[in-house]
């Protein structure tokens, strides 16, 4: 089969870049000087057809990895997952469709991983199989189409979060919503909203007021931890990850929310080591000095907080089963089907890598967290 569409290479980046940073300069000049650092990122990720997201590779070859990128293991987890899952659920001894919701998908690389380890280990449940990918961008979905058109009817694409009975799940999405930032001021003893504005040709950052709504999350922040926040510390949340997070939660009906990304809990989100935030830039698997340079170019992304998206979705009637560290929940998974993995021949020296990669605490296995929230399933009867 011939190849598909795929992510661009870094050749078109610098002209991308320009027409990216042009047309934010015209919307800063439109706004009275600045705009909020979430609408830079929001635009320098997503503009159609400029944005990072609508050309960025991902792997070896890209500006990240991600636990996709280290092999097929990861997709493979999911599916030995899905499969006890709707066991355990009844579903796979009734008639009808066997859901999975992927958000997030990018290329599609996952989707791949997990249907073609479920076409190896059940391949009587692939026709049944309905795996969704919720894609509101076109060039994204062209991607995805071309990776998995060789699974026909078992894949379907949604713009938005469609009402659903199962799983949804995303790997590295909520990271990648936009995010406000905000300074404290400790002199004044008022915190600042930050933004971008332009200085001699070149995207710089500001300050600029702040709007009700953020004075209602800030106004969280106990009196106590102020009197000793150093001037200028940063905090950061993310208004849209959690608005798509209490959609999820609205959407489902019976099964659970899972999020696997990088980020930490309500206990660890003051950490003094994060005086700075956790809003970072990659471009060739390197730091970028400036965040604000070459928009489109560069990954922005931020830590999630998971206090706070576990609030949202226990607000929502969901049932928080799971938090904690990639490594714990994987191994667990594991451990469940331990017969499967005793194998020796299971254990390639490519899958023992990968392993190693999802699992160990210096690669993904500490970093990442996951996040799983649930409206439970009847029994089945």
């Amino acid at each position: 089969m011939a190849p598909g569409p795929a992510p661009a290479t870094h050749a078109a980046e610098p002209a991308r870049s320009m027409e990216l940073a042009r047309l934010v300069r015209e919307e800063i000049a439109r706004s009275g000087g600045a705009i909020p650092f979430s609408r830079f990122m929001e635009r320098a990720l997503y503009e159609p057809g400029l944005g990072y997201y609508e050309h960025a590779a991902i792997g070896r070859a890209g500006d990240f990895s991600t636990s996709v990128s280290t092999g097929p293991l990861f997709g493979e987890l999911l599916a030995r997952h899905a499969c006890k899952a709707w066991t355990r659920h009844g579903l796979v001894d009734r008639p009808g469709p066997l859901p999975w919701i992927e958000a997030g998908a990018h290329d599609g690389q996952l989707a791949l991983d997990f249907l073609s380890a479920l076409r190896a280990l059940r391949p009587d449940l692939v026709p049944r199989v309905r795996y969704v990918l919720v894609e509101p961008s076109a060039t994204r979905r062209a991607w995805q189409e071309a990776k998995l058109r060789r699974f026909g009817a078992s894949v379907e694409w949604a713009a938005s979060i469609p009402p659903f009975d199962g799983v949804l799940f995303s790997n590295e999405l909520l990271d990648a919503f936009p995010i406000e930032r905000h300074a404290w001021d400790a002199r004044g003893g008022r915190w600042w909203r930050m933004g971008v504005t332009e200085h001699d040709g070149r995207l710089v950052g500001c300050r600029i007021g702040l709007d009700p709504a953020h004075d209602a999350f800030l106004g969280a922040i106990p009196p106590e931890l102020l009197d000793v926040l150093p001037d200028g510390h940063v905090v950061e949340h993310s208004p849209g990850a959690e608005a798509w997070w209490a959609d999820a939660a609205r959407a489902l009906g019976k099964g659970c929310l899972i999020a696997f990304d990088y980020g930490f809990d309500a206990s660890d989100r003051f950490r003094p080591g994060r005086s700075h935030g956790t809003l970072r830039g990659y471009s060739g698997h390197q730091l970028v000095d400036d965040v604000l340079a070459s928009p489109g170019s560069i990954d922005l992304t931020a830590h999630v907080d998971f206090g706070r998206i576990q609030q949202v979705g226990e607000a929502a009637g969901l049932v928080t089963s799971e938090l904690g560290s990639q490594h714990r929940l994987l191994s667990r998974w594991m451990a469940g089907d331990i017969a499967a993995w005793n194998d020796p021949g299971a254990w390639t020296p490519a899958r023992l890598r990968q392993w190693q990669a999802l699992s160990h605490p210096t690669h993904f296995g500490h970093a990442f967290k996951v996040l799983v929230q649930e409206r439970p399933w009847p029994a089945p009867g």
